[in-house]
């Protein structure tokens, strides 16, 4: 991301998740009250055109062309790692949301109310999130703010200075991110996410290694590639799935759920899943601390 603003990405993922709410109960897969208050004003009426027909369709055609897959799939790995929360938060006492971006699940998610929640993020974004939160009257204190440049910060002292107890079952949320970092940023995070308490969760997204390097051809992933270049996020990680077990195992961490975007559009969506394409790239993953 640029320094000193906001990450374009996190934007757009709050673009999808606002025009998602605007459909309104019955059509959407989630609630997001907040997400349309978090868009820049340039962003705000196509998230709420997004939801009208018809324009809202040829909006949505035409996003889709741009970003092949890339709105199906942000809007479909929202609800899954929200079910995944819900279905872990029973055992945990916090949340940490690494990255955090535009998430608003602090503040839409019931399941979080009595457990405490960590947004840990560059302080660019940071700022420009709270800034704009507090302008839409959103409670600041249902989170602990903690930021951190996770290529030049140890987010675990950050962390830990912030109250944050390694002791107690954790459940971490890492979306969107790992793509952007180096290997070493990736693995330091992966391995601390692996010292936590036995129980604890780690959920989290890669791109698979073949569309990044060119070695696998997936519907779309050119356009995409070239798209993040261009706003000055390139993506510079990613994992190849079958070798991802024993990569999680060699940090601590067991393998639980590894979902290709086809896949978690299909769970989510059902058969109008069936019609879209791209992002075959993306995967989104639950994985276990097991025991030392």
């Amino acid at each position: 991301m640029l320094q000193h603003q906001p990450s374009r990405t996190a934007e757009y993922m709050a673009m999808f998740r606002a025009s998602e709410h605007a459909k309104g109960a019955g059509r959407r897969v989630f609630n997001d009250p907040l997400a349309v208050a978090l868009l820049p004003g340039s962003l705000r009426l196509p998230a709420k055109l997004l939801a009208v027909r018809p324009v809202g369709e040829m909006l949505t055609r035409y996003i889709d062309r741009q970003w092949p897959g890339a709105r199906t799939s942000g809007i479909a790995r929202t609800r899954l790692i929200d079910d995944w929360i819900e279905q872990s938060i029973g055992q945990a006492e916090q949340v940490v949301l690494l990255g955090a971006g535009f998430d608003t699940r602090a503040w839409r998610l019931a399941a979080l109310d009595t457990v405490k929640v960590f947004e840990v993020d560059h302080p660019a974004t940071a700022k420009v999130k709270r800034e704009r939160l507090q302008v839409a009257g959103a409670d600041l204190n249902r989170v602990t703010f903690v930021a951190v440049d996770f290529e030049i910060d140890d987010f675990e002292q950050r962390l830990r200075d912030a109250g944050f107890d390694p002791a107690r079952r954790t459940i971490v949320v890492w979306e969107g991110v790992s793509q952007y970092l180096t290997g070493e940023a990736v693995c330091g995070v992966m391995r601390w996410a692996g010292r936590l308490t036995p129980g604890s969760r780690f959920i989290f997204t890669y791109v698979h290694e073949g569309a990044i390097d060119g070695s696998v051809a997936f519907d779309g992933a050119d356009k995409v590639i070239a798209k993040v270049d261009v706003s000055g996020e390139p993506w510079r990680f990613g994992l190849l799935p079958g070798e991802l077990p024993e990569f999680l195992r060699e940090r601590g961490l067991r393998l639980v759920s590894d979902l290709g975007a086809d896949q978690y559009r299909e769970r989510v969506m059902g058969e109008a899943s069936r019609h879209m394409r791209g992002y075959g790239f993306y995967h989104t993953v639950l994985a276990e601390v097991g025991d030392a």
